[in-house]
């Protein structure tokens, strides 16, 4: 599962992902972050399982947690398969197919917004 990790100027000098993972056996991936002295904004990935675990552990150290939904959504009809969205992906979820139609592969997404924010015929759509 997806989770969108918000810190602030206190929280952001523990080390709360290493905290959570030895207190809870679990692998957390680390997909995107964004950390300065004031504030921190992470997106990690939790195995299922261990989700409710991890989240109870952070939000004890004052992490405010948003669980992700899908992540971007393409709409067939506005695409005109340019390519774009390709270009900009951090995680390839995105490719051309045989025929040289933009695919999609929701389950690598990220929830950046980069294709978002360069498709020319607004076709996808960011859900969180």
């Amino acid at each position: 599962m997806l989770l969108r990790l918000r810190f602030d100027a206190k929280t952001i000098r523990k080390p709360v992902i290493s905290i959570a993972t030895l207190e809870t056996n679990a692998l957390i991936n680390i997909l995107r972050a964004n950390v300065d002295a004031r504030r921190g904004e992470m997106i990690v990935e939790v195995e299922d399982e261990k989700v409710r675990e991890v989240e109870e552990v952070l939000k004890r150290y004052g992490v405010e947690i948003e669980e992700l939904g899908e992540g971007v959504v393409k709409d067939e009809g506005k695409c005109i398969h340019c390519g774009l969205c390709i270009s900009v992906c951090p995680v390839e979820a995105f490719k051309f197919d045989e025929n040289f139609r933009v695919v999609l592969d929701a389950k690598r997404c990220i929830h950046c917004g980069f294709c978002v924010r360069v498709c020319v015929t607004k076709a996808l759509t960011l859900y969180t």
